[in-house]
């Protein structure tokens, strides 16, 4: 009898959490630094007053590299980054399994309202205005 009742109760919570929009890896975040169109420096905010500074790198994109024979178009794929989340602006991260990549980054989407205040998925809009292109790296 005790072990069925626990189960209900395990059950009944269970079920309890299947009604909250949870998403485990979404942070609020600063930008600290935009050092290419896919690579940013980011202040997140883990809750409970606890913040870390990472390196992100954005997640199933590859933009242009801000050195070497990318450099022109990198430039711009740079600015226009750095004019949609100036340094000290906030937005919203969702970090992928809290994995970081090959070289040390988190990997992650970076989201900001509009002007209407619905979220734009950035790395999306990198490439839909041709600043980057979709890669898979798994």
């Amino acid at each position: 009898m005790r072990l069925l009742t626990l189960l209900l109760i395990t059950t009944s919570l269970v079920s309890a959490d299947d009604h909250f929009d949870f998403q485990p890896y979404t942070y609020k975040a600063e930008v600290l630094s935009v050092y290419d169109a896919d690579t940013v420096t980011l202040n997140i905010d883990l809750g409970l007053n606890v913040h870390t500074k990472q390196k992100l790198r954005l997640y199933g994109i590859n933009a242009p590299e801000v050195r070497g024979v990318e450099r022109t178009e990198g430039l711009k794929s740079r600015n226009a980054l750095r004019e949609w989340i100036p340094v000290g602006s906030t937005l919203i991260v969702r970090t992928h399994k809290d994995k970081q990549g090959k070289y040390g980054r988190y990997v992650g989407t970076l989201y900001r309202k509009n002007s209407k205040g619905r979220l734009v998925d950035l790395n999306k809009q990198l490439v839909q205005q041709g600043y980057a292109k979709f890669h898979d790296y798994d």
